[in-house]
């Protein structure tokens, strides 16, 4: 996005808000505590009509808390929420709709069986008893128009990409009449060129009248399209500015406290010799089509090579091949000289292999386990456990990471995604290996976070060990990756070094442009 159009969309913001001074929605002295956590402790906020306001903070600082009390999914301990300057009682979402405020979740809420038009209907206790498809339609049409949300109303919405299903859900918001829409993390599973587009939508809604809350943790972004931004840590209220008048600087150091670099880094000597090495990996499952076809990659010691791609092109199908998960259809894997193929995730990690996969608790951890028995599952285990050994070790990737949990004994299943995360990490990359391969490792985590973890990959990467980086988070790629693959429908379309990215060019073979 061009500065100039980020800039008149602030300029349209701030118009809109100065013509309507009384805020839409307001929170006073909102608090909400949950068992052993305090989200929310005296929070102020004010969302002006026809302004896009941001709210950022680390993992945990009760953003999404405070903006699931503003639509009322969660009500407040202490506090007051008001609209239109009048003090109310959200009991339920339900409440928040007839109020004019709607949600879009991180994880989209949609039935995949159902069409388009079923899904923007389903609930709404307004429809007749008779459902009228002409005028859902209709009224599709002229969002589509007016918002930029042009989307077919008879497809299925499991046949549609991660950002037509999302334009379903905010055409499902304005369908039944929402003023304030809250986003939780819209774009972390878009292109560059969707996001690009979910941010014309949000500047049309604001140009309109109507309020935008977005929660964000990238800077960039929020930067581009915000007219204000609201800064929580530790679930209060650190500062408030206008985003027109900020830079990304300030705003890192508000959320975390402290100074934070997260300038790209690079490999500071030339790459050894392949520890990784991958040739024409296909995968395909009898009756579907291939995942993989003819993938061939490289990895050398002391190198990142990112693989960008959008969620559903086979990123994960490749990890999981790599790591001993998947055997494949054809091709080979051979690790630090070792031939891997086919013979599972022992042989792999025998091989000098670690793995961070991308689904934390269905692959990664066990979530009714502890924290030290999570740790224990990729090690070596005789007839006797040392518990003491895991318990002291626990307690280390505790210290070190910065998990916030009552200690080695506390359940993954009651940590934040965030510090689920920072475990899988800790038990990966406090052991040695030749090859890690890692899978969007900092997707959820706040910005403090991700320095830590780009620091760690440096780290391993100037001991020479070989990563393979695996993400839909182009600023994660570019940030760390000496080269670029980039994975559109399980095949590598593009190749660039880190350093000479570009971001548009990226973006469209991600989309499948000359593919």
């Amino acid at each position: 996005m061009s500065g100039q159009s980020a800039s008149g969309a602030r300029r349209s913001g701030a118009d809109a808000a100065s013509s309507a001074e009384a805020p839409v929605v307001e929170a006073r002295g909102v608090g909400k505590v949950f068992p052993g956590v305090t989200a929310n402790a005296g929070v102020d906020l004010a969302v002006r009509r026809g302004e896009v306001h941001a709210l950022l903070g680390e993992n945990g600082a009760g953003k999404s808390t405070l903006a699931s009390i503003l639509c009322g999914l969660y009500q407040p301990d202490e506090g007051t929420v008001l609209v239109d300057g009048r003090p109310v009682t959200l009991r339920n979402p339900r409440d928040g709709l007839a109020r004019g405020i709607g949600m879009v979740h991180q994880h989209f809420r949609l039935v995949e069986r159902f069409t388009v038009a079923e899904n923007i209907v389903l609930g709404d206790r307004r429809q007749p008893l008779v459902l009228s498809a002409g005028r859902v339609r209709s009224a599709m049409v002229e969002l589509g128009e007016r918002y930029g949300l042009s989307i077919d109303p008879d497809a299925r919405v499991g046949d549609l990409a991660v950002g037509e299903q999302q334009r379903v859900e905010i055409t499902k918001m304005l369908y039944r009449g929402v003023d304030v829409l809250l986003l939780d993390e819209p774009t972390a599973v878009l292109t560059p060129q969707e996001a690009d587009a979910l941010f014309t939508t949000l500047r049309a809604m604001a140009a309109d009248g109507k309020a935008v809350v977005l929660i964000s943790h990238k800077l960039g972004e929020v930067l581009a399209v915000a007219d204000r931004v609201t800064v929580l840590r530790d679930g209060r209220v650190v500062g408030a500015v206008a985003a027109d008048a900020t830079d990304r600087h300030q705003l890192a150091t508000m959320m975390v406290g402290r100074e934070v670099d997260l300038s790209p880094r690079r490999a500071q000597s030339p790459p050894g010799v392949a520890v990784l090495d991958v040739r024409g990996v296909s995968l395909r499952p009898p009756g579907r089509p291939a995942r993989l076809a003819g993938v061939s990659l490289q990895v050398h010691a002391g190198e990142v090579v990112g693989v960008a791609g959008v969620a559903g092109n086979g990123q994960r199908e490749l990890a999981e091949v790599v790591a001993g998960l998947r055997a494949p259809t054809e091709g080979t894997v051979v690790v630090a000289g070792r031939g891997t193929t086919g013979r599972g995730a022992r042989a792999a990690r025998g091989a000098g292999l670690a793995y961070v996969p991308e689904d934390r608790l269905g692959t990664g951890l066990a979530p009714s386990l502890s924290i030290a028995d999570n740790l224990l599952l990729t090690r070596p285990l005789g007839f006797f456990v040392d518990r003491r050994t895991a318990t002291a070790d626990a307690r280390c990737v505790i210290e070190r990471f910065d998990v916030k949990a009552t200690g080695p004994a506390a359940a993954v299943r009651g940590l934040s995604g965030g510090n689920v995360q920072k475990v899988l990490l800790g038990r990966e990359l406090s052991d040695s290996c030749t090859v890690l391969v890692v899978a969007s490792p900092t997707r959820g985590l706040d910005v403090g976070a991700i320095e830590f973890v780009r620091d760690l990959l440096d780290e391993r990467r100037r001991g020479g060990v070989g990563v393979l980086l695996l993400s839909e988070d182009l600023d994660e790629i570019r940030a760390l990756a000496d080269r670029i693959l980039v994975l559109f429908e399980g095949r590598i379309v593009l190749e660039r070094a880190g350093g000479d990215a570009d971001l548009t060019e990226l973006g469209l073979a991600m989309a499948g442009a000359g593919a």
